[in-house]
């Protein structure tokens, strides 16, 4: 796959916005295999909240965003699509030479479900690059469940982690780092001009999930 024998599990992981459920989930599950995990928040109050209700013994703390930004060896962006431009604006210098891991999916909602939306730059993470232009971008993670990362249940989440990029070290870095999850595999998906499509995705995956009620993840055959 590109990532094999790459020891990342000494990787601190920072993730902004990491107070909604998608973070709190990826937050969850990376502390359990023992990174070191920073949740962030505009509100340093919310985020050791947060890292708090994920339960003792769990290598995770709060702080504010860009504490969490300046600490971490790789930032996870998984911010409300509506605030993504000005945080990564605000926080430009921290994240300066770091992997930044954009999960954010631009997406509207109406009574007919989930669809794309419009982003000028292309894609949220091209946009993430156009405003980061000394990080190295990587898009991953926006297919996964967050109602199965929060659930102390299930052991393993079973399906494959899209990893998009231009820069090679650090796609096969994020690759190792989805592999850490039990259960998931990280999976080249090409350079960062065709995240598009797979943030687009999760609008069908969010009708998949209507229909058959369930926590539909992909799973790439013959790799």
């Amino acid at each position: 796959m590109g990532d094999e024998g790459l020891d990342v599990s000494g990787l601190s992981i920072g993730i902004l916005g990491g107070t909604g459920h998608q973070g709190m989930g990826l937050a969850h599950r990376f502390a359990a295999v023992g990174h070191q995990v920073l949740i962030g928040s505009r509100s340093a109050a919310r985020a050791h909240e947060a890292a708090e209700s994920l339960g003792p013994g769990l290598p995770v703390r709060g702080e504010e965003n860009a504490v969490v930004a300046a600490e971490s060896d790789v930032v996870i962006i998984a911010v409300p699509w509506e605030g993504h431009r000005l945080t990564l604006e605000a926080l430009r210098p921290v994240l300066a030479g770091k992997i930044v891991v954009n999960c954010v999916n631009p997406l509207g909602f109406d009574k007919q479900g989930a669809y794309p939306l419009d982003v000028e730059e292309g894609s949220a993470a091209q946009q993430a690059a156009a405003i980061l232009p000394e990080s190295r971008v990587v898009a991953a993670f926006h297919h996964v469940s967050a109602v199965l990362l929060l659930d102390p249940e299930v052991s393993e989440i079973d399906l494959d982690v899209l990893v998009l990029g231009d820069d090679r070290q650090a796609t096969d870095t994020v690759q190792a780092l989805a592999a850490r999850i039990p259960g998931m595999r990280g999976v080249y998906g090409g350079r960062l001009r065709n995240a598009h499509q797979v943030e687009a995705f999760t609008a069908n995956l969010i009708s998949i999930n209507r229909r058959y009620k369930a926590h539909a993840g992909i799973r790439v055959t013959d790799v």
